[in-house]
């Protein structure tokens, strides 16, 4: 009898301890989401000081629209100090180049001389290439399939009227992202290129 005394009263306590786990696991849920939530913005702040190019810092995302990064990246390596003279005059003769190509594919369009802009365009395309501007490439690069009465694209032949309208409305959208580009080459200069000692010195 006494056997099963102590059986009966080894089974209650198990039975009994059961219900009152409950009650203890409220406290332990309340403690668990704060250390989790404080390791997210320490990660957060650790991306932000990745970007370690001058031209992200100064610029900011939007600008890969305008530019091909890395091109130009591989330019700025170039220069042999904070004066960026090398890349500046890069840009500077591409910025006259690209003047003087508008003018003479104005004067093609009037005289209806698909060659000469076939020519212009290709010209174009691969001087903006050099600097990253991609935008103004693809058009250029239309422009002179264009000039061969050819819309590669499409994979199929013009003629000489439809290729003439079409460069024609290249032209406007060509020069209109040509003059996004310069103004920021120009800004990002004029916020990152510091003058010679002689220039400071004058």
């Amino acid at each position: 009898m006494t056997t099963a005394e102590h059986t009966v009263i080894a089974e209650t306590p198990a039975s009994i301890s059961r219900p009152s786990t409950p009650d203890s696991k409220p406290p332990l849920t309340k403690l668990s989401p704060s250390p989790e939530t404080t390791p997210p913005p320490e990660d957060a702040n650790d991306t932000k000081v990745e970007p370690s190019s001058p031209v992200d810092k100064a610029n900011g995302i939007a600008d890969a629209d305008i530019i091909d990064m890395t091109i130009f990246n591989q330019i700025i390596e170039l220069d042999e100090d904070e004066t960026h003279e090398f890349s500046m005059g890069m840009a500077t003769a591409y910025f006259a180049q690209a003047e003087q190509t508008f003018k003479d594919m104005d004067i093609a369009l009037n005289e209806k001389g698909l060659q000469k802009l076939s020519s212009l365009g290709h010209f174009l395309k691969g001087s903006s290439a050099a600097l990253g501007l991609h935008k103004v490439q693809a058009l250029c690069e239309k422009i002179q399939h264009y000039g061969l009465k050819r819309d590669e694209e499409a994979d199929e032949n013009l003629t000489g009227e439809e290729s003439l309208s079409r460069i024609k409305t290249l032209r406007l959208q060509v020069k209109q992202e040509y003059d996004i580009a310069e103004k920021w080459l120009k800004k990002w200069y004029d916020t990152n290129a510091t003058a010679a000692p002689d220039e400071e010195a004058s």
